[in-house]
């Protein structure tokens, strides 16, 4: 079974082509898989008779009867009321399908004679060379329909007329039950028949442990569909006072996470599906809370009507009596607002997602630094997928190499793969940004035709602008999750451009790290079309690549889950909005994580991988749905309530707590890893609507985990590293590859009604940025793609990551306590032009909005701390970028490049760190516009450190993070790093980190007089100083970045001349500073017709009236309206 399956691909139907049907995710095909057939149980069940009661103690009619059922079925445990009548019913259908087959039977067995005898139709033509096997006649197999159904002597003495008083008669009716149960459910073929399953309230999703518990199932009405086909004439619910014409019957499942709609329990097609989320706060009174489903009052009275609203959908649900309607809304309402699971319920953050790795769930993650490593191991994971790709982006460009040299790793290419792992079975899924083609150049068009290359991959692009309106956002999160049990999530987008090893080269002449279009620098160039990707953009003799900076992160359990219930919840947004009748676009179901503590109402941990021999004891080998989707990896729910279960109508939904383990094969060795680290004290609970951080105790971890280089290792080795797990005890600090580390990690998102259908939205990244700045203890480091924000009362731009930077340096003052803030940004905006180009007002566009955050203008924040704390204003907080150089071609000149850093991270005090899409602007983090997607990782396991020349635990993961990236700006090698142990203390700060910046920095200016820098001040003096170079050299590039033959410098009034690279000999990994004096006499803003100036809500109205002239239309301008927004 596949992981976040669909059932929407399920049984052929006559009147459906078979091309469409053959094209479409088969739910049946993956149990047919693994060999489980179309079967709802796959063992015989058990059912014991809990209690027998009647309405009136004075009737002694045995049909009126009502008996509780406990049901058990390997780990689910559920209990129905049933009354005889209904046991008596499903007798005679039981009779009913068995003559019925019966007579199929003789039919074909007479057609089967008549074809030996040879009168009759022939299906095939005999021939002499036959083998004389094939003339033996096959006739059908010893179970006949009269072994499939219980005899009617167990059904009578449930309606003899029994004597006696009460307690008498319920004996014997209880005794009477029990005996037609014990045939009933003594009989495979029976339990697994449609009637077998309606009374039991059974179907193909109930078993299903990636999908949860076994709530509430049963037949409902609902109006919203498309008219069904029938494959029967299956009889409707009571009509006429019911139901009218356009209300249809349909098998509604109710699970944790979501509530489907089937056509019956047998059919394997979803027709419809709804994803629980975060319902919105009520602006009523306390009692009146906002709830999922809610009983409505028609004014018929025999209608029973209720409604289940979530995100932006709502739904009108019927069932036969107001007792029903008042389970199924209890029922509903009761599986989604429980915590820490219901989905309904906001978590830390306002995220839609629960903090996991409290307990050892199986939460882990792993960190990339750069390209090479990311996507080497996003290339070795979806090589080993069994089952499902699901991929989202902003970008995506199908003829990526994941490995390079390229020539070497030509199955590595993106398109290539996934056509491979097609071919295997493997569904796969894409969702595309669409974006405005006339405004960027990303042809996302181009990708969807390159990457339907089979019938299972399914691309969507979305959305569709004239239809939503949505014309300035866009989808921005990078996602990549296999088979539901790894993601990947971060910076990189699987595009040209992204691919980056450790050295930041600035050159390949000879094409083989970055061919053809890869060997890209958006700076001085972006392609006019990617279809040709081989063919080079950029003359590499004279133009260098932009190297590219980038972090990102893999994760395993519960977090993983969660990242592909946000990737569901947009497919099948996308899915509705688009394509709401493309039968080849199934809707998708989210996983369902269950966390065992919570629901045995304690909080300590538990071994949930415990003896693989005792559990061998209590599991069955086959205790699986399929071999797509293995079952190992989910833990199954224990519910608090699970010793004492209400009996209403019907008592579905419940599981026995003692007799739940989680199922582990031998073979399997993804497991959590055991953290030697106990918290101290009691745990942390966290509220409804907290922002408390979870951060355990500070003793130090015996164990840690092996860091190891992805690009060493091959496809295979590394997926068995991760595995095996890491026994080394310290961990190399200047890998580009992480250490996998069991972690408490929470998904957070920012995400609205356009985005993912949600009915409010959530902007979880920007509370947790803002929360986990002020809850800092001793440094912040963050490195991002932008930079904009605002204090407090900035009525331009709303996010306040700066005021929660100010308000925690401030308190540091005050305190008189050493505290950092280090801010790594990329040098110039990633986009095309010159700073005097008349194309470039996207470029000084962006830099004036980031100037006016860093230190221009009363709202920045080094002005406003230079006005409360003084000259000490550096102590606290400073700005940096990389760069780097090198030589195109033999004997060609020295060029540089920045180093585009595009990571979005923040690490805080060495223990948590901030993953993931969103820059820090308000198109990232406000929810209601751009979609990103990021996970906080709170380390568990630690290692001894120290802050400011004290002894401190630093988490493994947030630890290792930081010296790898330190060691990687700074030129370290290993035996430097115990260097850059303490991040504040000041012979780091101050003597290593700012130094090296500074004299970098120098060293730049002095070789290339490159821009930025804080010697150039206007756009005169750019035009100038690109003047020179371009005499001096012959030609130069966009930002000044090519250095003479000769270096001429002058002292004591002598000239001397030295070679370039004498003086680049000093510069020591990528660290520069961040040129603040940089065009400071210059308003950056976009002029009146420059479409930027459309884009940009001035701080000073009165001096752009201008800004709204009727006589301008804003639409000419949206290329460049919405180039200026582009993250």
């Amino acid at each position: 079974m596949s992981t976040e399956k669909s059932l929407a691909a399920g049984t052929e139907r006559s009147h459906k082509p078979a091309a469409l049907s053959s094209s479409r995710s088969s739910f049946r095909l993956s149990c047919d898989a693994a060999g489980l057939g179309a079967s709802v149980f796959e063992e015989l069940p058990m059912a014991t008779i809990v209690s027998v009661s009647r309405p009136d103690v004075g009737d002694i009619t045995p049909l009126l009867l009502s008996y509780v059922i406990e049901v058990q079925y390997r780990q689910f445990k559920w209990r129905l009321l049933k009354k005889a009548s209904q046991v008596i019913y499903l007798h005679l259908a039981l009779k009913k399908r068995a003559i019925v087959e019966e007579f199929q039977e003789k039919q074909e067995q007479v057609k089967e004679w008549l074809q030996y005898i040879g009168i009759g139709d022939h299906t095939g033509v005999m021939h002499q060379g036959d083998d004389s096997d094939d003339e033996v006649l096959h006739f059908p197999h010893d179970r006949s329909s009269r072994h499939r159904c219980v005899p009617s002597s167990a059904a009578l003495p449930i309606i003899r007329p029994s004597l006696g008083g009460q307690q008498t008669v319920a004996d014997k009716a209880k005794v009477a039950m029990q005996g037609y149960l014990n045939h009933f459910l003594g009989n495979l073929d029976i339990v697994n028949s449609r009637e077998a399953c309606k009374f039991l309230k059974v179907s193909k999703l109930s078993f299903e442990q990636e999908y949860g518990p076994k709530l509430k199932e049963d037949y409902l009405l609902v109006k919203h569909l498309p008219r069904i086909s029938r494959k029967d004439d299956a009889e409707c619910l009571p009509c006429p006072r019911f139901c009218n014409y356009n209300w249809q019957k349909v098998w509604a499942v109710l699970k944790p996470g979501f509530m489907a709609f089937l056509e019956d329990p047998l059919d394997t097609e979803l027709l419809d599906i709804i994803i629980f989320d975060i319902l919105p706060f009520s602006h009523k009174t306390s009692e009146e809370k906002v709830l999922l489903a809610q009983e409505l009052k028609e004014h018929n009275p025999l209608w029973c009507t209720f409604r289940v609203s979530c995100g932006n959908r709502s739904i009108r649900l019927r069932t036969s009596s107001s007792s029903k309607v008042k389970d199924w809304v209890c029922s509903i309402n009761d599986s989604v607002q429980k915590p820490p699971e219901g989905w309904c319920h906001p978590h830390r953050y306002g995220s839609f997602a629960a903090p996991r790795g409290s307990t050892e769930d199986g939460s882990e993650a792993q960190w990339f630094i750069d390209g090479q490593a990311a996507f080497d191991a996003i290339a070795s994971a979806l090589e080993k997928a069994k089952s499902e790709i699901l991929i989202t982006g902003w970008w995506l460009c199908p003829e990526l190499y994941l490995r390079r040299p390229f020539q070497d790793h030509s199955s590595s290419r993106l398109d290539a793969l996934l056509e491979s792992k097609a071919k295997e079975g493997v569904q796969i899924y894409i969702l595309l940004y669409k974006e405005v083609s006339i405004a960027l150049k990303i042809n996302s068009s181009y990708s969807k035709r390159r990457l339907l290359i089979h019938e299972n991959v399914r691309v969507m692009r979305y959305p569709d602008h004239l239809t939503t309106g949505v014309y300035y956002w866009s989808h921005h999160e990078k996602i990549v999750i296999v088979d539901h049990r790894i993601c990947f999530i971060g910076g990189l987008d699987l595009c040209f451009g992204r691919y980056d090893t450790v050295e930041h080269k600035v050159e390949d002449s000879s094409c083989l790290i970055w061919p053809g279009k890869d060997y890209y620098n958006p700076r001085e160039s972006e392609p006019n079309s990617w279809e040709d990707m081989m063919k080079d953009e950029l003359d590499r003799k004279r133009y260098p690549r932009m190297p590219w900076h980038d972090v990102h992160c893999a994760l395993w359990g519960p977090p993983c889950r969660d990242v592909a219930r946000h990737f569901v919840q947009r497919w099948n947004h996308a899915k509705r909005s688009k394509a709401p009748n493309q039968e080849a676009i199934p809707l998708l179901m989210p996983h369902h994580h269950m966390v065992i503590p919570h629901y045995m109402g304690r909080s300590e941990a538990i071994n949930i991988s415990g003896d693989k021999m005792e559990q061998k004891k209590n599991l069955n080998k086959h205790d699986t749905v399929s071999s797509r989707s293995p079952s190992e990896n989910i833990p199954l729910l224990l519910p608090l309530d699970s010793q004492v279960i209400n009996v209403d109508d019907e008592l579905d939904g419940q599981m026995k707590s003692h007799d739940l383990v989680q199922p582990i094969a031998a073979s399997e060795t993804l497991l959590p890893h055991q953290s030697t680290v106990k918290p101290k004290g009691e745990d942390l609970h966290m509220e409804d609507h907290g922002d408390d951080l979870l951060i355990p105790g500070l003793e130090t971890s015996e164990t840690s985990s092996q860091m190891t280089h992805s690009h060493e290792l091959s496809s295979v080795e590394w997926w068995e590293s991760q595995e095996r797990g890491y026994q080394d005890a310290h961990v190399d600090e200047t890998a580009q590859v992480g250490p996998r580390t069991s972690c408490n990690c929470q998904i957070v998102r920012s995400v609205s009604q356009w985005s993912a259908g949600t009915n409010q939205a959530e902007e979880s990244i920007h509370r947790a940025y803002c929360s986990l700045i002020e809850r800092a203890e001793h440094f912040i480091y963050i490195e991002n793609q932008f930079f904009i924000s605002g204090l407090k009362g900035d009525a331009i731009i709303q996010n306040r990551v700066l005021e929660a930077l100010f308000n925690r340096i401030l308190k540091a003052h005050k305190e008189k306590k050493c505290f950092r803030v280090i801010i790594v940004l990329p040098l110039i905006p990633g986009f095309q032009g010159g700073m005097d180009d008349g194309g470039a007002a996207t470029v000084r566009a962006i830099m004036h909005w980031q100037y006016q955050t860093i230190c221009r203008g009363e709202n920045s924040i080094l002005h406003s701390l230079n006005a409360a704390i003084g000259p000490k204003t550096f102590e606290y907080i400073s700005f940096y970028g990389l760069r780097a150089h090198g030589r195109l071609v033999e004997s060609g000149p020295r060029v540089t490049s920045q180093v585009y850093v595009h990571s979005k991270l923040m690490i805080v005090d060495d223990r948590i760190a901030l993953i993931g899409s969103a820059n820090i602007n308000d198109r990232s983090l406000l929810g209601s516009r751009d979609s990103e997607i990021g996970v906080v990782i709170e380390d568990r396991e630690y290692v001894d450190s120290s802050m400011n020349g004290k002894p401190w635990s630093a988490g493994k993961f947030s630890y290792a993070l930081r010296l790898s990236l330190w060691s990687e700006h700074l030129g370290l090698c290993a035996e430097d790093i115990c260097r850059i142990h303490d991040p504040v203390a000041d012979k780091t700060y101050k003597d290593l980190w700012m130094k090296t910046a500074m004299e970098n920095t120098l060293i730049y200016q002095d070789v290339f007089a490159c821009v930025p820098n804080d010697q150039i001040h206007s756009r005169a003096t750019f035009r100038q100083k690109m003047s020179q170079s371009r005499e001096k050299n012959g030609y130069t590039t966009i930002d000044l970045g090519v250095a003479p033959k000769v270096l001429e410098t002058q002292e004591n009034g002598k000239v001397f001349s030295t070679d370039p690279m004498d003086r680049l000999k000093s510069v020591k990994g990528f660290l520069v500073c961040f040129p603040l004096e940089f065009m400071r006499e210059e308003d950056l803003r976009p002029m009146f017709h420059e479409g930027e100036f459309y884009a940009s809500r001035e701080k000073e109205p009165e001096k752009r009236k201008y800004a709204m002239s009727p006589a301008v239309n804003p639409v000419l301008h949206l290329p460049s309206l919405l180039k200026a927004g582009v993250p």
